[in-house]
C-alpha cells in the first residue's frame, strides 16, 4: 500500500490515542488534531480517518480537503452527531463503535431492573433512617422486560435478561431471524409498539435516533404501559419525548425510570427528574469503563487490520437509515 495517512480528529494529548502511530505499522503515518486547521497538510493525502472528538464543521472540511480518504471510522456508536448531507451522499465507507459500549449497558439496564424490583431506594432511605423496614420485593425472573431497538446495546440487554430468568420481548424494524435471537421470547414489528408495551414490566429505550425514533417513546406510548412499569434509556435521550416521561413519572401513570441520556446534556439544573425519588440518573456515563477509551483505540485498530487486508470491516453504517 505504501505510506498511508490516517487522520484522528481529536486531542492529540489523550493517552488512548498516544501510543497508535506504533501500533499500526512503520510505514503510517498518524496525524492528530483537534481541528481541520491543525490537521494541516495531513489532510490532502489521508487515506483513513478516525473521528475522536470534535465539530462536525471539522469533518466536513477534512471530506472535502481529502480526496484519497477512503475510509472514516468514529469510536462513537451513536451516528446522529455527525451525520450531514454531503458524508450520506459520499461514497466513502463509515464505521461506528457500535459493540465496543453495549456490554457496559446492558448491565446498567440490569441495574435498573434490579433498583426497582428490590426498591433499592426504600432500602437506602431505610437504612439512612436507621429503621428496621420489612417489605416485600419483586421477582424478576416473574417479569417481563421489552427492548426497543434490538441492535447491539439491545442484544446485550436480552442476554442479560434472559439469564435472570425474565420474559424477553424485542421490537425491531426487520423482523427476520438473526443472532441473539435465542435470547428473545418474541419479537415485534415497528408498528406493533403499543402491543409489546402492554405486556411489559420494563421497557429498555436502545434505539439510535434517527428522524424516525424521534419522540418514538411519547405520551400515548406511557398510556400505553403497565401502571407499574418502569423506563429505561441506553440509547439516546431525544428518543423519549421528555416533557411526557415527566408527566408519566410525575402523576405515576409509571413507577419509575433509570436514565443514562437525556434530550438536553448536561441535564440541566432545573430538571424536574433531579428531585424525583422514582428516578435513577447517570450523567451518560454508563458505558463508561475503566479502560472505554483504551478499547475504542483497540477497537480501531483490528478494524485497521481489516483494512489494510481488504477484508471487510465490522460494523459498516448505513448512512442513509442512521445507523
Amino acid at each position: 500500500m505504501g505510506d498511508i495517512t490516517v487522520l484522528v480528529l481529536g486531542d492529540p494529548a489523550e493517552p488512548a490515542l498516544s501510543k497508535l502511530a506504533a501500533q499500526l505499522g512503520s510505514d503510517v503515518q498518524v496525524k492528530a488534531g483537534k481541528t481541520t486547521d491543525a490537521l494541516g497538510s495531513a489532510v490532502a493525502e489521508a487515506r483513513v480517518l478516525f473521528y475522536w472528538a470534535g465539530a462536525t464543521e471539522d469533518i466536513r472540511g477534512i471530506l472535502a480537503g481529502a480526496p484519497k480518504l477512503e475510509w472514516i471510522h468514529t469510536r462513537h456508536a451513536g451516528m446522529d452527531r455527525i451525520l450531514f448531507p454531503e458524508l450520506i451522499a459520499s461514497a466513502i465507507p463509515l464505521t461506528n463503535g457500535s459493540g465496543v459500549f453495549s456490554e457496559s449497558l446492558g448491565e446498567f439496564a440490569m441495574l435498573g431492573a434490579l433498583y426497582f424490583a428490590k426498591d433499592v431506594p426504600r432500602r437506602l432511605k431505610s437504612k439512612a433512617e436507621r429503621r428496621w423496614d420489612v417489605f416485600d420485593n419483586d421477582e424478576v425472573s416473574k417479569q417481563t422486560l421489552g427492548v426497543v431497538g434490538h441492535g447491539d446495546i439491545g442484544r446485550a440487554v436480552a442476554w442479560r435478561a434472559k439469564a435472570l430468568g425474565m420474559r424477553v420481548l424485542a421490537l425491531r424494524r426487520d423482523t427476520s431471524p438473526r443472532a441473539g435471537d435465542e435470547h428473545v421470547d418474541r419479537v415485534f414489528p415497528g408498528a406493533a409498539l403499543h402491543e409489546m408495551l402492554r405486556e411489559c414490566d420494563y421497557v429498555v429505550v436502545a434505539a439510535p435516533l434517527t428522524p424516525e425514533t424521534k419522540g418514538l417513546m411519547g405520551k400515548p406510548e406511557f398510556e400505553a404501559m403497565k401502571p407499574g412499569a418502569i423506563i429505561m434509556n441506553v440509547g439516546r435521550g431525544p428518543v423519549i419525548d421528555e416533557s411526557a416521561m415527566i408527566e408519566a413519572l410525575q402523576i405515576k401513570r409509571i413507577r419509575g425510570a433509570a436514565l443514562d441520556v437525556f434530550e438536553v446534556e448536561p441535564l440541566p439544573d432545573n430538571s424536574p427528574l433531579w428531585s424525583m425519588e422514582n428516578v435513577l440518573i447517570s450523567a451518560h456515563c454508563a458505558d463508561h469503563t475503566r479502560d472505554w477509551l483504551d478499547d475504542t483505540v483497540v477497537f480501531f485498530r483490528e478494524q485497521f487490520t481489516r483494512w489494510r487486508k481488504g477484508e471487510p470491516l465490522r460494523n459498516l453504517v448505513d448512512k442513509r437509515a442512521g445507523y
